[in-house]
């Protein structure tokens, strides 16, 4: 890596500090540091504007966030290359297509090393020897001057405190085992006691310090530690202390001196592996059966199993999350399962499964409170002993899957907020399906995300033909014109499918024909009393989950039928640009309209049926309103004389619907 000659290494286990040749530099205000924190732990992969400001800033961020991540990365710039030209190329900051890259060797990031060292220290148990490995695991842990980050704004700072902290945690207990192992008991005492404090619910932790001081012959503080334990989780999780807990308390009470590491009484003594079975917890099955045709997706599927088995580990602190998006119909839960049971066989502890109901009328979305309900049933805890709090919940799950290779499915999420506190730590995995795109989730935890939409045509004409009773034998005109009316939407080829299927005695070209109008596709596309096979009613569950504002531009936009820009958009609302955009962008994020090249937006062919739907329900004089305005535009002039249409009400507007 370029470095311009000079040695550069950085601090972020600890207050953010960077020392260039031996001597330390000013790094300047808060969120230039954390700029170069984000940088520095994605050592020399390009991080995008975007990603930066959503980092330091968060989604709510300023408009002039962009503008502070070049001021930011010039005065990084000034300190880390100060021999560098005001014209010149940075050498250790580069600008790449999008964004930034630090160009330096992740081994001089101490957060790296750390990783590196870790690593090398499970690994060396079975090659090495115990003294080795501890040598080892103490060399990683010195690494560390404080609170990761220490003192930098912004929800990746939040997040990457977090999950780094959570991973020191998990070092601190595989050395201590590691040191019980060797007989050194009573050096752990200190070190246990402090990180006892730092996360006093996580039990491992209180069990090797039981442990330490059972073993230094110091028993009444040992059932001391115990005691306020038990009052503790009492207190904070409405629960008693973990079986591994109790039958330790037990074992000094008869002193019976027989260690065992965390994991049930038949669970077997890991002192190498340090991975402990469950025994007696509830191995849960709850994924759905597949949805019968699935086709396509082949290439999206393996780049995300290969994306997320390489990031779990037996023992790693940071959970694999993938959250699928895509308009309604597209098929997200269908292909979030296809990839769920594909890694069953990773993830032996088994399989969680909650449908969060994010899309539902509103009221009938399931909250982060009521989810955890569900799940910690799901791992076997009573009902009466349901902590109330949410954030106690969701202390206690983590604490149940801790050390656990699960799998958990959440369906239909709302909103990030709505999936945190749903996410494990440790060497789970979590996949996730929603209707909006997540890039909070993205930006502060780490989630990866993946919108897909309609099928390819071949893909869409074999989905058809396999599920329609033999009626579309093979790739044909009428099979074509059905894609094209449905717009490659899995959910809609199903409908259709379904109705050839029903209608064995109904000509093939009359059934083509009936879905050709638009005007009335979207009442073909609808199974009886069932909501959620009709397209109409996925729709209005994504448009009414909108606010206000953005759904009265839905409307407006329901009014025209070609390529829009923001100016058409602000002139049919009858607003500013920059609100216009604004909202565009949040019907864009929530799949109902979709951005193309050259700043042009346009729907989807059924979502635009829907959308002029929805214009009528405009009071007729705000529509002739909003036609006049745009009518009126001398910069839409040539988009007015082609592409106006009216929404249907009495008295005609300038143009016709033209879907």
């Amino acid at each position: 890596m370029a470095t311009a000659g000079a040695t550069l290494h950085i601090q972020l286990l600890g207050p953010v500090r960077a020392w260039r040749n031996g001597a330390e530099v000013a790094l300047g205000p808060p969120k230039q540091r954390a700029v170069l924190g984000l940088l520095a732990s994605r050592a020399g992969d390009v991080v995008g504007v975007d990603h930066l400001v959503n980092a330091v800033w968060g989604s709510a961020g300023p408009a002039t966030a962009p503008n502070g991540v070049h001021t930011y990365v010039a005065g990084l710039r000034r300190v880390l290359e100060p021999g560098r030209g005001r014209r010149a190329a940075g050498t250790v900051i580069t600008s790449e297509s999008g964004g930034y890259c630090l160009r330096l060797d992740p081994a001089q990031v101490d957060a790296a090393r750390f990783v590196q060292c870790l690593a090398q220290a499970r690994k060396s148990l079975g090659d090495a020897g115990t003294e080795a490995t501890l040598q080892l695991y103490e060399q990683a842990l010195s690494l560390w001057h404080g609170e990761a980050l220490h003192g930098v704004p912004g929800p990746f700072a939040v997040m990457e405190r977090t999950r780094m902290r959570d991973l020191r945690l998990t070092a601190v207990e595989e050395w201590a085992v590691d040191m019980l192992a060797v007989g050194r008991h009573a050096e752990l005492i200190t070190d246990l006691t402090g990180a006892v404090s730092e996360e006093p619910l996580r039990e491992r932790l209180r069990w090797l310090l039981i442990e330490a001081l059972r073993r230094s012959g110091r028993q009444a503080h040992a059932l001391r530690i115990y005691e306020e334990t038990r009052e503790l989780l009492r207190r904070e999780l409405g629960i008693e202390p973990g079986g591994d807990l109790r039958s330790l308390y037990q074992q000094i009470l008869t002193g019976r001196p027989e260690l065992r590491p965390p994991g049930g009484d038949s669970a077997p003594v890991l002192l190498a592996g340090r991975r402990t079975v469950l025994h007696g917890a509830p191995k849960p099955a709850q994924l759905p059966p597949l949805a019968r045709g699935f086709v396509g997706r082949t290439e999206e599927l393996g780049w995300l199993e290969t994306l997320v088995t390489s990031e779990s580990a037996p023992d790693g602190a940071t959970t694999p999350v993938a959250v699928v998006d895509g308009p309604a119909g597209a098929g997200k839960s269908a292909f979030v399962l296809q990839l769920a049971h594909r890694l069953i066989d990773r993830y032996p502890d088994g399989q969680l499964y909650v449908d969060l109901r994010g899309s539902r009328p509103e009221g009938r979305t399931v909250s982060a409170g009521d989810a955890l309900g569900q799940l910690l049933g799901s791992l076997g805890v009573d009902g009466a002993r349901l902590p109330p709090v949410p954030a106690a919940r969701a202390a206690l799950y983590r604490s149940l899957l801790h050390g656990r290779r699960m799998l958990v499915v959440l369906d239909d999420a709302y909103s990030a907020d709505q999936l945190r506190p749903l996410i494990p730590r440790g060497s789970s995995v979590v996949l996730a399906t929603s209707r909006q795109r997540l890039s909070g989730l993205a930006a502060r935890d780490g989630a990866h995300l993946l919108t897909i939409g309609p099928l390819a045509d071949p893909e869409a004409g074999q989905l058809l033909a396999d599920l329609s009773g033999g009626r579309l034998l093979r790739p044909d005109a009428a099979t074509a014109r059905l894609v094209a009316h449905c717009g490659g939407l899995p959910l809609a080829l199903r409908i259709v499918a379904e109705g050839l299927r029903a209608n064995p005695g109904t000509p093939l070209g009359t059934l083509v024909e009936q879905y050709a109008a638009e005007r009335g596709r979207l009442d073909l596309l609808t199974v009886k009393d069932d909501t959620a096979a009709s397209m109409r009613s996925v729709f209005d569950a994504s448009y009414q989950a909108l606010p206000a504002e953005a759904a009265r531009m839905f409307r407006h936009l329901g009014l025209y039928s070609g390529p829009l820009t923001v100016e058409t958009a602000a002139t049919l609302a009858g607003t500013d640009r920059d609100t216009a955009h604004e909202l565009l962008s949040l019907l864009v994020a929530n799949h109902l309209l979709e951005e193309g090249p050259d700043d042009r937006y346009h729907f989807h062919s059924l979502i635009g049926i829907y959308a002029a739907e929805c214009a009528e329900h405009e009071p007729a004089a705000r529509r002739q309103e909003a036609l006049a305005r745009l009518g009126r535009s001398s910069a839409q002039a040539a988009d007015g004389a082609s592409g106006v249409a009216h929404a249907g009400s009495a008295q005609p507007g300038p143009g016709s619907m033209a879907r």
